[in-house]
């Protein structure tokens, strides 16, 4: 089996999180290894301090990235945290520099791959890889009691494809009946035979 390098973009959006979520219990396989990449912004003043501090706040969200991860057992993890464009030109760089064979990034109104949709007219090839959009649709008001649950969406016009985290209702599932009376002795397990209507006692 092929070790595969799949590349979450880390944002300081609630939505990056859930894409990174989505990727351990949906894509991530044994063996694989996530890289956690976060491109912070060129900034225009001289002054090193300033750099000094994005690339530490950088780190530090990477870091809560990388507090997720640790909770799936065996799970290999690298963080790289740089300076570059936020049009996804840098992003579009690394992925080719590290040889990623998957990309997915949480989806919302700045995301850098509708920018990147309009300088380039196809993303993938761009990035030479896949490209997985993960979308938070509008909350139903409906919903009381909700589990996540995800589907893909066959939308693929922007070049990549779009996975949306969907929440269904889940109704409430009463505890089936129990046929017998429990032993009250702990130390006791009463059944019933298939055939014979005698009941046993096994102490």
């Amino acid at each position: 089996m092929d070790i595969r390098k799949i590349v979450v973009i880390v944002e300081d959006v609630e939505i990056a999180k859930t894409a990174l979520q989505w990727t351990l219990h949906n894509l991530l396989r044994y063996g694989d290894i996530l890289i956690l990449l976060h491109v912070f912004p060129v900034t225009k003043s001289r002054n090193k301090k300033k750099v000094k501090l994005l690339r530490l706040k950088g780190f530090q969200l990477a870091l809560s990235f990388y507090d997720i991860c640790k909770k799936i057992l065996n799970t290999k993890t690298e963080i790289v945290v740089t300076q570059g464009d936020q049009d996804g030109g840098k992003i579009a760089e690394m992925v080719r520099e590290i040889g990623a064979s998957t990309l997915v990034a949480g989806l919302h109104d700045q995301s850098f791959l509708y920018r990147l949709a309009m300088t380039h007219n196809h993303i993938a090839r761009n990035l030479n890889c896949k490209v997985l959009a993960i979308k938070q649709p509008t909350p139903s008001p409906m919903a009381t009691r909700t589990r996540t649950i995800y589907f893909q969406d066959s939308s693929t016009n922007m070049d990549f494809s779009q996975i949306e985290i969907d929440a269904l209702s889940v109704p409430e599932v009463n505890p089936p009946k129990i046929p017998y009376q429990v032993c009250p002795d702990p130390h006791s397990i009463i059944w019933r035979s298939g055939r014979s209507r005698r009941w046993e006692t096994r102490h």
